[in-house]
């Protein structure tokens, strides 16, 4: 009760001249605020250290399960490497060089005349450079029926160097005799497309 009635009577515009039992009790709660306050400013801090090591470390977990994955699909993207450039090698080898290209040029007019279709047009043009190879576009137009032409490009599918089919365009031709027999026949225009291998000068001025 003492210490009760000395805070009653206590004079705050004159705090030197509080007993003594006061100041020791003010002290004390000021120093467990003070100490209070830095266990709480501290432990705070670490937990926004704790928090920032989590992010840390969770992101190095992705890290090494992205790593862990692309480790384990690398085998099996060596064999798809080693696949694919024994393709692109198969592929390279279709490409005749220049002085066979001539000789591709004979077979294709060939696989249509035994086909038994009648050439009207067979111009090749100017060649197309590209990175490591070259087109040689070629303007072909004849004359036949739907098998015929059938043959045809399915012949050139089976010759040993690449060659493909572009604007293929089909159309009717007027009735005309034939001894003495009037009918009509199919016209057939398209861009066949053969490739070139460059050589090495070629390939760097490429």
């Amino acid at each position: 009760m003492n210490i009760l009635n000395d805070f009653k009577d206590l004079d705050p515009n004159n705090p030197g001249l509080w007993p003594v039992s006061v100041k020791a009790i003010l002290f004390i709660v000021i120093f467990a605020a003070l100490l209070f306050a830095g266990w709480k400013f501290d432990i705070t801090k670490q937990r926004d250290e704790l928090a920032g090591l989590e992010r840390q470390e969770q992101e190095k977990i992705e890290v090494l399960k992205l790593k862990q994955r692309k480790a384990a699909n690398l085998n099996a993207l060596k064999e798809q490497m080693k696949e694919m450039e024994i393709s692109f090698g198969d592929m390279v080898r279709q490409l005749p060089n220049a002085t066979e290209v001539a000789g591709l040029l004979v077979d294709i007019s060939q696989t249509g005349l035994s086909a038994g279709l009648e050439f009207k047009l067979f111009e090749p043009q100017p060649e197309e450079p590209k990175e490591f190879y070259a087109v040689l576009p070629i303007k072909i137009k004849v004359h036949g029926d739907y098998h015929k032409f059938g043959e045809f490009i399915s012949g050139l599918a089976r010759l040993p160097r690449i060659v493909t089919t572009h604007n293929v365009d089909l159309k009717v031709n007027p009735l005309f005799k034939n001894s003495g027999t009037a009918y009509s026949e199919l016209e057939m225009e398209m861009i066949a497309q053969t490739y070139r291998a460059l050589d090495e000068d070629e390939e760097e001025e490429q």
